[in-house]
């Protein structure tokens, strides 16, 4: 039982620890990556519909994005999607493609981004304890109920302490890294 209480924390860690990394990836930095783009969502058909299930995206040079819409029609609702994004980019269509040139980023705009990536690391480790929380609470009810001792409920609570230490550690490495990617010129 015990057991089950650490793996599903291990689990939600895990999840947490990957929704950081998906939020990251969306940060843009002086580089093109179809990452950037691929969430942004359009109003195809009236129905909101992530970039990357309507079209290709690819980075064919450092600065460039190319997006090749698979119906030609969506190609406006798609720029008009990623004008409206909070991206900062200003897409160009020629009826095929839709062409994106990521600028280089300001030295302001480099520290906004590093905010970002703070407050996004932050909140990820919030939802570690938030876990953490719920796992101890979890291992406190089962010794209550006279299902696991006093000894084991201390080991769960110090195993599940370490597990949290562990995954706060590994977002904080994460985050340095996108800083690092973001500062760079």
């Amino acid at each position: 039982m015990l057991n089950d209480v650490k793996s599903d924390a291990d689990d939600r860690m895990k999840k947490a620890i990957e929704a950081l990394q998906r939020d990251l990836a969306t940060i843009r930095t002086g580089r093109a990556s179809p990452a950037l783009v691929e969430r942004v969502e359009v109003d195809y058909y009236g129905a909101m519909t992530p970039l990357n299930q309507l079209a290709g995206i690819s980075a064919p040079e450092a600065r460039l994005l190319v997006i090749q819409p698979w119906d030609k029609s969506s190609i406006q609702a798609i720029e008009k999607a990623i004008r409206a994004s909070d991206l900062g980019v200003n897409p160009s269509n020629d009826g095929d493609v839709i062409r994106i040139a990521i600028p280089a980023l300001t030295e302001e705009r480099r520290k906004e981004l590093v905010k970002v990536v703070r407050s996004k690391v932050e909140d990820c480790r919030v939802a570690i304890r938030n876990v953490r929380r719920d796992a101890i609470s979890q291992t406190k009810e089962l010794a209550q109920e006279k299902m696991i001792s006093e000894d084991e409920e201390r080991r769960g609570e110090q195993e599940i302490q370490e597990l949290t230490d562990k995954y706060v550690a590994q977002a904080e490495k994460t985050g340095k890294e996108k800083e690092e990617d973001v500062l760079e010129v």
